[in-house]
């Protein structure tokens, strides 16, 4: 067991990392440097940025060399964007400095065959410098191991399902504009519905319930609708009203079909949400029994966040490489500071 606090750079100091900045100092890890390239944000107090009370003597600095080679970081907790080529250029920072890194990166939750040039290099670069990167946050417990977990009480399963929603507005502009938040049609479907590169969060999620479960996929594909209200609606990430006829997110549904015969059609939906709208997380798995569950209403942000600090232990004692969460070593609540979870000297 280490008897020393973990050490966390924040890279990226956007509306998730005031949550996670929280929650770090929550659990005992010590906040040793923070990254962003915001002029609004840069130059400020980690302390002040995200509402904690008090002065910590951590300023947001646009220079991420500088931080990496200032201090010595244990991790570096990557919240910029959602997609992999456009991460890769953060995530070689980090490992060039031999940091460990975890991301709530959608698509770095299991991008080993959507984005493979660049995980396999991430992989390579991770092992030759001694460390683990990761993807996690709300898939990781509740899109992937918690329905794989649920699926061990049932003798025979035909076909899995689940719909996720949650608000975009929660997540900045650059999740929202991956959903075509403000789209025209025409725009929805030349940059989103027919853009193969560009996978739901829920393709990744659901590879990795197949890497889980041992299922080998025959086929996958996907299909992305728009979302359009009969009203204009306000978008704080925007800045700006959406008209009417103009898209608020986007439903997207991920079908995969299995060597060993079980179906999985999984849907993702992330929208601006009306005032009665709410997140959802439902699953229902059809076999013998069938089995039907939900978690009502999961406050996706914080779970998110929650989920990425305490993961933390387990990405330090991952063994060096790329290594996605559903072959990590289990989550547990963390009692007591994070660092008495780190198993490795």
């Amino acid at each position: 067991m280490r008897n020393t606090k973990i050490r966390a750079v924040q890279y990226g100091c956007g509306k998730m990392s005031k949550v996670i900045l929280k929650y770090l100092l929550d659990h005992g890890v010590e906040i040793v440097g923070a990254i962003d390239t915001n002029p609004d944000v840069v130059g400020q107090d980690i302390g002040d940025f995200a509402s904690l009370g008090f002065k910590t003597g951590v300023i947001i600095s646009d220079n991420a060399e500088k931080v990496f080679d200032d201090c010595d970081a244990d991790i570096a907790i990557v919240t910029i964007f959602s997609y992999m080529p456009e991460m890769f250029a953060f995530y070689e920072t980090a490992i060039k400095h031999g940091v460990n890194v975890i991301s709530t990166c959608e698509e770095a939750i299991y991008p080993w065959t959507t984005s493979p040039s660049e995980t396999n290099r991430l992989d390579k670069l991770a092992k030759d410098h001694g460390v683990t990167i990761m993807g996690s946050g709300m898939q990781d417990i509740y899109w992937i191991n918690l329905p794989c977990l649920a699926m061990a009480g049932m003798n025979r399963i035909q076909k899995v399902k689940g719909v996720v929603s949650y608000n975009v507005e929660d997540y900045g502009l650059a999740l929202a504009e991956a959903h075509g938040v403000g789209y025209d049609l025409e725009r929805f479907n030349k940059d989103i519905a027919s853009a193969e590169s560009l996978p739901s969060y829920m393709w990744n999620a659901a590879e990795a319930i197949c890497s889980k479960m041992n299922w080998t996929i025959r086929s996958i594909s996907q299909k992305s609708v728009p979302y359009f209200l009969e009203e204009a609606i306000y978008s704080d990430t925007l800045g700006a009203t959406i008209p009417a006829g103009r898209a608020t997110g986007m439903s997207a549904v991920t079908t995969v079909k299995t060597h060993q015969g079980i179906d999985l059609e999984v849907e993702c939906i992330g929208k601006v949400y009306r005032e009665d709208d709410g997140d959802m997380c439902d699953w229902e798995i059809s076999g013998e029994p069938d089995l039907i569950f939900s978690v009502s209403k999961p406050d996706t942000v914080a779970l998110t966040c929650a989920t990425i600090v305490n993961r933390i232990p387990s990405v330090i004692d991952a063994p060096p490489g790329y290594v996605t969460s559903e072959k990590a070593r289990g989550l547990v609540y963390p009692t007591f500071p994070l660092h008495t979870y780190v198993e490795t000297d």
